[in-house]
């Protein structure tokens, strides 16, 4: 009798507060001293966030506001979450940039532009410098502020002499701050400025809680975008255009965010008295332990979904979380032209770059046009990476030589293994960059995945990283990471694949069903490679109006060979952490299931990440994934 009172008094007050939820609504034709009724709407999507409680929802109606919403709460749970969306059918973009009008000519292409400093409040990016650990500055100076001609940005200049030169194929802009004002010079190639659209960076971030803590919040539907982001290393508060700062339970899903200067959308740590003054591994390793202080665990941070969006042009990361990422899920996604400017370095560009992504899940991603595709740093254990498509993440610092042996001082990849001790699984991944993986962690399986690019495996690294107990943030211990204990099945490897460099490796090395085409190299270890040099899949990416496709020869040889079907009981124990490949559950992994979400013969399953039996010369979607989109909560 109890359990049943029990049972109906949650029930009336599930059904009570779902009474007691609004939603507020916000246009650009409202007013912030209205109700934020649909009748009666607000102007600014922060008015709407101050008075916005658990269970509520703000919807935005289409227009452009130019505002930084900086969420003063958040929800109380994944039920109880306060809920950010542009309203069905209709463009909302939120921008962190103003309008500048008046442009006198110069001289040839350049003209000039003086704004008082009164637009950008008490930030001024044009006179804020980016600086931080790990970042390389190349010589010059570098700051936050951008110019935009029609949406699109321009490129810092050096000096201001550059600026003054006829324009080239990147336009060129040059700022001087004074007390008063900020003169902004700028290359419109052949076109008058007063005629188009000129915006320039006027916020630091545009979706950003300057609170930590701000849990269970959504943010959907949104076009968010020219924001003067900071350097987010590991070591410092990562601030992005869009990021949930130490928080908890977010979900930020079909989004186009684009145009920041370094991140776009950052799952990252706290700022403290340390930030950028750490920027050694044992300066990480203190960041580590003083996190754990601050109540780093599955309880407080993480655990967030960032689903379905479409980010682009940032000049450091398309997503960065340092800590902050724990237990989430990075599915869907199109990330593309990350660094591609080459304006300034560090060690934090990619795609996606995450340090500490303990139980995180990276699948179904599309990622081009980037310095490095998926970069995972530190402490990547219970991690899966499946079913993502990766290409054309190089740079012209590649370089072939005559015996086809890829040569970069940059590092840049589809991939990049950083000192993790694992567990970790890389399983159905089409990678078709020049580089495919940089490889300098232990505990790693690869499983099924389509490799056309060139290998980094080094065999030692000096640094001592943490590995943790099963599923939590807490540390057991730091360990060096000696090279090896890494497994690779029912792969397939084109061209400049090669394996040798795991002949030397200390750590147990296990490889089995897979087969190199076209030249690609096997390791000694592995005893019945199916190695066939003459064999070329002609691998090329057809664009097409509904997707990309991939075009590949098969051959009907390669399904001959007996190979067993991918388990966790199989893949036994990760050594260094001495803990078992399993899913962020615990349940055990079967990789029974293909790149399409096609179910595989588990009996002697095709190598590679698509299950094509058929011989001969094949035309197969691989983007966007035919999983269904997820529109809830």
């Amino acid at each position: 009798m109890m359990k049943k009172h029990y049972i109906i008094t949650t029930v009336a007050i599930l059904i009570a507060h779902s009474l007691c939820a609004k939603e507020y609504h916000v246009s650009t034709s409202g007013h912030d001293d209205n109700e934020g009724t649909e009748s009666r709407p607000f102007k600014t999507i922060s008015a709407a966030a101050r008075i916005a409680q658990p269970g509520d929802t703000i919807t935005v109606h289409e227009g452009v506001y130019r505002e930084e919403v900086n969420p003063p709460r958040g929800g109380t749970s994944d039920a109880e979450r306060i809920v950010y969306q542009a309203a069905p059918g209709e463009k909302v973009v939120i921008k962190g940039s103003e309008v500048v009008e008046g442009w006198e000519k110069v001289e040839g292409d350049t003209w000039k532009a003086t704004v008082p400093n009164k637009i950008f409040g008490n930030f001024n990016p044009f006179a804020d410098r980016i600086r931080g650990d790990w970042f390389s500055r190349k010589g010059r100076e570098h700051h936050t502020g951008a110019v935009y001609l029609n949406g699109h940005w321009l490129t810092e200049a050096a000096k201001l002499e550059d600026v003054l030169r006829p324009a080239e194929e990147n336009p060129l802009w040059f700022a001087k701050v004074d007390a008063e004002s900020t003169t902004i010079w700028a290359q419109f190639k052949g076109v008058n400025p007063n005629d188009q659209h000129i915006e320039v960076n006027a916020r630091q971030t545009v979706f950003y809680p300057r609170k930590p803590g701000m849990n269970y919040i959504t943010v959907r539907g949104f076009t968010m975008e020219q924001a003067a982001t900071p350097w987010a290393p590991p070591t410092a508060e990562q601030i992005g255009l869009i990021g949930s700062h130490w928080s908890k339970g977010w979900i930020i899903e079909n989004n186009v965010i684009r145009y920041a200067t370094c991140s776009g959308l950052t799952l990252g740590k706290y700022g403290d008295e340390f930030d950028n003054r750490a920027g050694t591994p044992d300066g990480y390793n203190g960041t580590i332990r003083r996190a754990l202080d601050k109540g780093w665990s599955k309880a407080n941070v993480g655990s967030h979904v960032v689903r379905h969006n479409h980010i682009s042009h940032c000049e450091q990361a398309g997503l960065v979380g340092s800590l902050g990422a724990v237990f989430s899920t990075i599915e869907g996604n199109e990330i593309h032209d990350i660094h591609v400017r080459r304006l300034f370095s560090g060690a934090e560009m990619a795609a996606i770059k995450l340090h500490a992504p303990i139980d995180v899940t990276i699948s179904n991603n599309h990622i081009y046009n980037a310095n490095r595709g998926i970069w995972l740093d530190w402490m990547a254990q219970g991690t899966r990476v499946t079913r993502n498509l990766l290409h054309n993440n190089a740079t012209d610092e590649i370089r072939w030589s005559k015996n086809w042996e890829a040569r970069t001082t940059g590092g840049e990849n589809d991939m990049f293994l950083e000192v993790n001790h694992g567990p970790v699984l890389v399983d159905n991944n089409i990678f078709l960059s020049p580089y495919s993986l940089n490889n300098r962690s232990q505990g790693v399986v690869f499983a099924h995945n389509l490799f056309a690019g060139a290998f980094r495996i080094v065999p030692y690294d000096k640094r001592e990283t943490p590995f943790h107990k099963p599923h939590s943030t807490e540390v057991v211990a730091l360990h060096d990471n000696p090279g090896g204990d890494n497994q690779f099945y029912n792969n397939i490897f084109v061209r400049h694949s090669d394996l040798s460099g795991y002949d030397a490796v200390r750590l147990p090395v296990v490889m089995a069903g897979n087969v190199f085409l076209a030249g690609a190299n096997p390791s000694k270890r592995e005893t019945h490679p199916l190695v066939q040099p003459k064999v070329d899949p002609e691998l090329e990416l057809v664009e097409k109006p509904d997707g990309l496709y991939l075009q590949m020869n098969f051959d009907k040889t390669w399904g001959n060979d007996q190979r067993s079907l991918v388990t966790s009981d199989m893949l036994g124990k990760a050594v260094i952490p001495d803990l078992p490949y399993e899913d962020p559950d615990g349940n055990p992994y079967r990789i029974d299931m293909d790149y399409l979400g096609e179910k595989r013969n588990t009996e002697n399953p095709y190598p590679g990440p698509l299950d094509e039996r058929k011989p001969g010369r094949q035309l197969i979607k691989v983007w966007p994934p035919a999983t269904p989109r997820h529109d809830g909560r």
